[in-house]
């Protein structure tokens, strides 16, 4: 059963350099806000993705579970579904800039990030600690800005379109937070997606997130641990990593699964605790999580849930949104086997098929 939990309570640029005069050259070209400039039209797809979210580094991203090429594999997925014509179907962020990265990363973490052991302990990653940091920059962390603008520009889409619903193809790094990152999170973009949205000047005053990764968030709960504009509905097994006590005082409604939990308990709980959150707290805008490190065979997850599972469950979720008007934007989060990707890429299809995704045919 799920239960609550209440809360108690100048810029470096050449942290951002990749080491090339041409890298730096666009690094120099990102010290603006460009994410908040790319337009928001009804003729789009809300989808973002770009080809430089993958991450490619020696091979060395091969040493980690995480299936560095996802977003690609699933965006080839959806054109041979027809779900995407052409690359202009949808939306290419820009790299995030530090200058808004600083809106909630501290200027000391953003350091951090230039000493390669760092940078190895976020990835999990032992031998990047021996890589020149300005490849680290380049081959890891780059793809990894790109993703966190992605985030947030997810997120304007689903706000701004008139569609209601946006996904983006990477993202989901929950177990970052403004000064610490962690579980191959570097950048915490649920934090920065929040922070957007509260700005924006677009009255979204009560988010709720939605995280069905199969770890806790911890890094944005412990952002988010006195922000009361913001309801956590975080469902993981509690067996795993990281178990942060002190970030669960910020969780409102926590579902703590035992491993190799099956769908029938999964989406038995799914969908009691969603409907009890989304009636009480009447959010204005949605953060879906969406991990897929929940199917069974996942080597860090350790739950048991179908393909079939992971499928129902978007659809929920995007069907409680859509049904009471709320925009809603997914971010991918975790998932270490390679079939996660296909899983994905059969869920966005369904949820286009039972007319779940607003002008997509």
């Amino acid at each position: 059963m799920c239960f609550r939990l209440n809360s108690t309570a100048s810029a470096d640029q050449s942290s951002m350099s990749s080491g090339t005069d041409e890298d730096d050259k666009e690094d120099e070209a990102a010290g603006g806000k460009l994410t908040a400039e790319l337009p928001i039209t009804r003729d789009r797809i809300p989808i973002v993705y770009r080809p430089e979210y993958g991450v490619r580094f020696l091979g060395l991203q091969k040493l980690h579970p995480f299936d560095a090429a996802k977003g690609g594999n699933i965006y080839r997925l959806l054109k041979t579904n027809g779900l995407i014509q052409t690359d202009g179907d949808v939306y290419a962020p820009n790299e995030i800039t530090l200058e808004e990265l600083l809106a909630v990363h501290t200027q000391r973490y953003i350091d951090s990030l230039k000493w390669s052991l760092n940078v190895a302990k976020i990835a999990e990653i032992p031998p990047l600690l021996f890589v020149p940091n300005c490849f680290v920059q380049r081959s890891y962390l780059r793809p990894m800005r790109y993703q966190t603008g992605g985030s947030l520009l997810a997120a304007r889409a689903a706000l701004e379109s008139g569609l209601g619903w946006a996904i983006n193809l990477g993202g989901g790094f929950h177990h970052c937070s403004a000064d610490r990152g962690g579980g191959f999170c570097p950048y915490a973009d649920i934090t920065l997606a929040v922070k957007m949205l509260q700005s924006s000047g677009k009255g979204i005053e009560r988010i709720l997130i939605v995280d069905l990764d199969a770890h806790q968030g911890n890094g944005y709960e412990r952002d988010l641990m006195e922000d009361r504009r913001v309801f956590i509905l975080d469902m993981y097994n509690y067996r795993i990593y990281p178990r942060d006590q002190h970030a669960k005082l910020a969780i409102r409604r926590a579902v703590e699964l035992k491993p190799h939990t099956d769908d029938e308990e999964y989406l038995r709980k799914l969908k009691h605790c969603l409907s009890q959150s989304i009636a009480e707290f009447e959010p204005n805008f949605i953060i879906y999580n969406a991990g897929t490190d929940i199917l069974k065979g996942d080597p860090l997850g350790l739950l048991d849930i179908t393909p079939e599972g992971v499928v129902e469950r978007d659809e929920f979720v995007f069907r409680s949104a859509l049904e009471r008007s709320i925009p809603l934007v997914m971010l991918l989060s975790g998932g270490y086997l390679r079939s996660s990707a296909r899983v994905i890429a059969n869920s966005i299809v369904n949820l286009r098929d039972k007319a779940l995704l607003p002008t997509v045919q």
